[in-house]
């Protein structure tokens, strides 16, 4: 179901809004797509790498001379015989470790052979030798001073907190004082995979001159270009990065990793091109996860319900080593200030280092941490007030024009619109609290996420190229990539509607940094709005110039023409027109003729915060869920039964696609509530695989009903905001409020897996006994 908002901007839409397949799809489902373990070239070598089997230790030495002699290796590397340079955000990490490494799955070496067979016999002839040194694993004993330190070649840091941010409005203290009820909590995620079904690959190859190409299903390509040259000394006007298309990547493919310089460097020392396919259980152990976030809230309303403060202190566990990942708190800090309107929040929070595989931008980037914490206590605080959670979220919902503690400016809201419409699909008032005898519950979540932008790098802009040639074909060539999200349809949809063509007139091109024009990359939902607006903007310049030369052929003004399925007509005679192609050709065979072609950028009208705060994203997107459950008492075993759903996504460019998206990702959100867990024993996780990781299938989700509500957003492209996090981020806040409706208890983390909610259980009735007096058995 779609639900418009009532606007003023009523625009008459031919190709936006259409529920259309995505552009890609005949390509894959019939398997001609290639992806970049498909890429072959002739001398293609084989790429593996030697990992760490300790989670913290010293290298002594390492002795690579039996690879190096057997037959078929052509390349072997090591910290010993390369050049590179720290890299990522705090330079706290290298490709091949010099002399330390402080996770199981650090790399150490590696090799270059022409099979994989002989790249993994290579592997196991090398030699190193390590002296073992304390590890820690646990985020609050990494904050103790009797710890080793992780990183002791940083002299800035204060012991093992790689960073620390804290933020103040209002006063909170005061707040606490005058609130009727105040609720608190301890709430915990663990760390997950993103497991998409493509692993991580990488193909460099080196041109006689010198040029290299690298082949890498990487979001941020210009990005990762720099950092190739910044790390290994190379210069990237002589590299070119090549985007081929992405089997799924959910934020775990975002940033740059080791194993891309590593291949890099493999090639060059080779001189062949080198191709590096990632195993699946290296998958798991050598990429990027997401990271554990624990936190302690306080949450305080009067009597009536309005809000008061919220008073939270946050660690996140990033692992290793930082990357963007350990800017997830920040995003968490976002929702804990932002959800509802509260008037006085603190919060204190700690990125701390431990030897453990390292935190990413994984979908959601802290929010469904936070959102968990955050919801629960809403439901909390009603039954602590005698409010109907769902009233004491429509009484403190945002509202379009308000402006948070942190300066986020909300243009358009319909988080009270969803609130209502999942009330009411799931009986909410007739049904919640009443179903406990059948082993019951429901539950219900809000979120709150960017969705126009998100300024965290010098420019937040994406730079679009529109042309039009002498057969009349539209050529998007767009900064933005494609991660099967469905950009490119999307994208060439705005291009569609304003250049007035059938989409099958719209080619787009969008994966070589030597064709495309820049862009920050894919992260936090801002494709759509910030490439789309780029997309429109070049597509209404390149238009204009058609319309200049038919107002022309034809003898009308421009504001007396109208644009048909590619054909230009006199407004009152449509008789006299021209379409496109004749016009393309008009203005490239007539003296100094030109070629039609429109370039724009658009860079959102945000600031990057500073002392957190400040208005990061241009529009924020808003949505509601409910979960209904079912909990057998005896085992624990939680079944979901329905999840209904409903997001503010601005205006659907396409329907089917939006709702992809949220069915996607409430999903991914089901397997982290209910049974997504890397499990770390001494450092290493336990069963690497699909198998053993506690994915959800299609028998543990149900149909989830989605709701698509139309806020049409002032600056989005034709009123949109982005959407692809967003149905992640309130399923374990949901289910777990819904557990908490059917049992009594209250879940404090997640995944809630059966033996956990089964001791829950037993200790919930263990308490009860001994408060009656009762004896306790066992």
């Amino acid at each position: 179901m779609t639900v418009t908002q009532e606007t003023n901007a009523a625009e008459e839409l031919r190709v936006v809004g259409k529920r259309l397949p995505k552009l890609d799809a005949p390509q894959k489902v019939t398997g001609q797509t290639v992806y970049a373990a498909d890429v072959h070239m002739p001398g293609l070598l084989y790429g593996a790498i030697l990992r760490s089997p300790h989670a913290h230790a010293r290298i002594r030495s390492i002795d690579v001379s039996a690879a190096e002699q057997l037959p078929g290796v052509r390349a072997v590397i090591h910290a010993g015989n390369v050049e590179q340079r720290p890299y990522g955000y705090g330079q706290d990490n290298i490709p091949l470790k010099p002399d330390k490494v402080r996770f199981v799955g650090d790399e150490v070496a590696a090799v270059a052979a022409i099979d994989e067979e002989t790249a993994h016999r290579a592997l196991e002839l090398i030699r190193v030798d390590y002296e073992v040194l304390p590890a820690v694993f646990d985020p609050f004993e990494s904050l103790a001073q009797e710890f080793p330190l992780i990183h002791d070649e940083l002299p800035d840091l204060i012991g093992n907190v790689s960073m620390r941010w804290d933020f103040e409005d209002g006063d909170v203290d005061a707040a606490a004082a005058e609130a009727a009820v105040v609720v608190e909590g301890d709430y915990s995620s663990p760390q997950a995979a993103p497991a998409p079904i493509e692993t991580h690959a990488v193909i460099a190859s080196f041109a006689p001159d010198g040029h290299l190409t690298v082949w890498s299903p990487v979001h941020m390509v210009f990005m990762y270009r720099k950092e190739l040259a910044d790390c290994l000394g190379l210069d990237w006007r002589h590299i070119t990065v090549i985007q081929p298309p992405v089997g799924g990547s959910f934020g775990g493919k975002i940033d740059i990793d080791p194993h891309d310089f590593i291949t890099v460097m493999l090639a060059l020392q080779a001189r062949r091109p080198v191709r590096l396919v990632m195993s699946r259980e290296e998958e798991f152990i050598g990429t990027r996860t997401r990271q554990p976030i624990h936190i302690r809230l306080r949450t305080g309303a009067d009597a009536e319900g309005n809000l008061l403060f919220r008073d939270a202190d946050v660690v996140s566990d990033n692992g290793a080593y930082n990357g963007w990942g350990s800017h997830a708190m920040l995003v968490a800090m976002n929702t804990i200030t932002s959800m509802y309107r509260v008037p006085n929040s603190r919060i204190r929070s700690s990125v701390v280092y431990t030897n453990k595989n390292y935190g990413g931008s994984v979908r959601g980037f802290g929010n469904p941490q936070a959102t968990f914490a955050v919801e629960q206590q809403m439901e909390e605080l009603a039954d602590a007030l005698g409010i109907d959670p769902m009233d004491l979220r429509l009484r403190n919902a945002n509202q379009s024009g308000d402006v948070t503690p942190q300066g986020m400016e909300i243009t358009s809201c319909g988080l009270s619109e969803c609130l209502r419409i999942v009330r009411e699909q799931s009986g909410w008032d007739e049904r919640r609290g009443k179903l406990r005898e059948r082993n019951r519950g429901l539950g219900a979540a809000a979120l709150i996420h960017v969705g126009g932008g998100a300024r965290i790098y010098g420019s937040d802009g994406c730079g679009a190229i529109v042309k039009v040639d002498d057969s009349g074909q539209v050529t998007l060539i767009t900064g933005a990539s494609e991660l099967g999200q469905g950009s490119e349809t999307t994208l060439a949809m705005i291009v569609a509607e304003e250049m007035g063509v059938p989409l099958d007139a719209v080619h787009v091109i969008n994966s070589n940094t030597d064709v495309k024009p820049w862009d920050v990359g894919v992260h936090a939902s801002r494709t759509t709005f910030v490439a789309g607006n780029a997309a429109r903007m070049a597509a209404a310049k390149a238009r204009d110039q058609l319309l200049e030369t038919a107002s022309e052929l034809l003898g009308a003004p421009i504001d007396e023409l109208h644009v048909r399925d590619g054909t230009v007509e006199v407004v009152g005679a449509p008789e006299r027109q021209i379409d496109y192609a004749r016009l393309a050709r008009r203005r490239l065979l007539r003296e100094e003729g030109s070629v039609v072609m429109a370039s724009a950028f658009y860079d959102p009208p945000t600031q990057k915060q500073v002392d957190h705060r400040g208005n990061i994203s241009a529009a924020y997107g808003f949505g509601a869920h409910v979960a209904e459950v079912e909990v057998d008492p005896g085992t624990g075993m939680v079944r979901l039964l329905n999840l209904w759903t409903a997001h503010d996504v601005g205006r659907a460019i396409n329907p089917m696609s939006c709702e992809g998206q949220i069915e996607g990702g409430a999903a991914m959100g089901v397997g982290l509530a209910l049974s997504e867990e890397l499990v770390i024993f001494d450092g290493e996780i336990v069963a690497p695989n699909l198998h053993d990781y506690g994915m959800p299938t299609t028998a543990d989700v149900p149909r989830i009903v989605v709701n698509l509500v139309e806020t049409i957003d002032p600056l989005g492209p034709f009123g949109a905001k982005g959407v692809g996090e967003a149905g992640i981020i309130p399923p374990p806040a949901a289910i777990a409020n819904a557990i908490a409706d059917a049992t009594g208890i209250r879940p404090r983390a997640y995944p809630m897996r059966p033996w956990k909610v089964k001791e829950w259980i037993d200790t919930e009735e263990r308490s009860h006994v001994i408060e009656n007096g009762s004896p306790v058995d066992g």
